[in-house]
């Protein structure tokens, strides 16, 4: 069996698994169904000094389903943790006594003053947690405050806290970042700068889940009013790789350990982030979608897979991915696939051929000598695979790589030859 046990910043835990900064890890009856279950560890939910945080009692949630009613975007309007902090800090010290070999980290959010910092730190430290989280990310409620992705939006004040909590304690320290920025490498420079020992993105994405049209307000709805949350789940993930690729390939933050968050729900999301790059992989929504019990598949997939392609340890794969993410223009415009239909799958529904027809490039026929049956004009295919997405039959449609022929994008004749694409004329970086 591969071996799952992970070391981030130091902090070691059985598995990659850590439970994110959320409801899940609000308390000790939770944090120990969770550690009992399997999970390599948690971010125990945002603690402040704040003793007039009230949540709302209503409706703290909104989704997005698909057909089928699987959850595929999570939206919530809760703030920090409203429990008395000397009761969370409590509580912390009581887990990580009884549970030592897991990954305690703890997520912090206070007023930006440097005093504020100063003050929490040490009462954190005592409880023998393995590390901080501090919270730049939440966009609702907290950031109305000066709190939140009201700090993470501006680096300045990332590299400012970030610095005043390496001065005040002795701790990892782990900057969150918020996904409601225009560049995310700009946040995670800054919090390096600041001496920040890791990052961790994606928090959640502004939003208003939908609006109801009865009665006139966003969704969740209170007493007839509502608010922007935080967007996360399934749908979020392609968000969250693009990011974490973003720093891991960044010069100015080349080697810079990051915990990746957003949408991972099976242990396949994982290995993604994983070969991104990620020392550690958060997990929220999947969690409260199909309780703690998740995690057995979690890491029984992560390890089959792992065993299958002869990947002994976490590190055998971690970053793999990131040299094949590249900017647009160093693609391979030499390179031609051509749409082909397995007529043993097809079930002659036309979804390809309608919106070929329609919206692409007219080379899906209907009819073979007037039987209906879709058909690829291959002379017309650009191999923008738009039937293979569309295709409600998996495997269907395939993408083939063509060895000769002319491409109908530039009119001239293609091969497997790429030895001269540095310098192809259709090769935006040899002009």
């Amino acid at each position: 069996m591969a071996d799952l046990n992970t070391n981030f910043l130091g902090i070691k835990s059985p598995n990659p698994f850590w439970l994110a900064s959320a409801p899940p890890t609000d308390r000790e009856t939770n944090v120990e169904r969770a550690f009992k279950a399997g999970w390599g560890g948690v971010v125990w939910k945002t603690l402040g000094e704040d003793p007039h945080v009230v949540n709302v009692s209503g409706p703290r949630y909104g989704a997005i389903h698909g057909a089928d009613r699987r959850l595929l975007g999570f939206n919530n309007i809760e703030l920090i943790s409203d429990r008395p902090l000397e009761i969370n800090l409590r509580e912390i010290k009581a887990m990580k006594r009884k549970w030592p070999d897991r990954a305690m980290v703890v997520s912090l959010m206070v007023p930006c003053e440097e005093k504020n910092w100063q003050a929490i730190l040490p009462q954190v430290e005592a409880t023998e947690c393995d590390g901080i989280e501090l919270n730049f990310g939440c966009p609702h409620g907290m950031s109305e405050r000066g709190m939140g992705s009201a700090v993470g939006q501006v680096p300045e004040y990332i590299e400012m806290v970030a610095r005043w909590c390496k001065s005040h304690s002795r701790l990892p320290v782990i900057v969150k970042l918020t996904p409601n920025i225009t560049d995310i490498r700009h946040p995670a420079r800054a919090a390096k700068q600041g001496g920040a020992d890791a990052v961790s993105l994606i928090n959640t994405i502004s939003s208003i889940m939908g609006v109801d049209l009865d009665r006139m307000a966003p969704i969740p709805t209170i007493d007839g009013k509502g608010s922007h949350g935080g967007y996360c789940g399934p749908a979020v993930k392609p968000i969250a790789l693009n990011m974490v690729a973003e720093i891991a390939r960044d010069p100015a933050t080349h080697g810079l350990p990051i915990s990746a968050i957003g949408g991972v729900t099976t242990w396949r999301d994982a290995a993604e982030f994983i070969a991104l790059g990620a020392g550690s992989v958060q997990v929220c929504t999947a969690a409260m979608t199909y309780g703690f019990k998740i995690i057995e598949e979690l890491c029984s997939g992560l390890s089959q897979w792992m065993d299958a392609h002869d990947y002994s340890r976490l590190d055998d794969f971690r970053g793999k991915a990131i040299g094949n993410v590249v900017d647009w223009k160093y693609l391979n415009l030499n390179y031609v696939v051509k749409a082909s239909i397995d007529q043993e799958l097809c079930i002659s529904c036309g979804r390809c051929h309608q919106a070929c027809e329609d919206t692409s490039h007219q080379a899906i026929t209907k009819l073979v000598n007037g039987v209906r049956k879709f058909t690829v004009k291959e002379e017309e295919c650009v191999g923008c695979n738009l039937c293979a997405e569309v295709c409600p039959i998996e495997n269907c449609i395939t993408m083939i790589p063509q060895t000769h022929g002319t491409d109908p994008r530039t009119g001239l004749a293609y091969g497997r030859d790429y030895s001269n694409w540095t310098s192809h004329p259709h090769n935006p970086s040899s002009r």
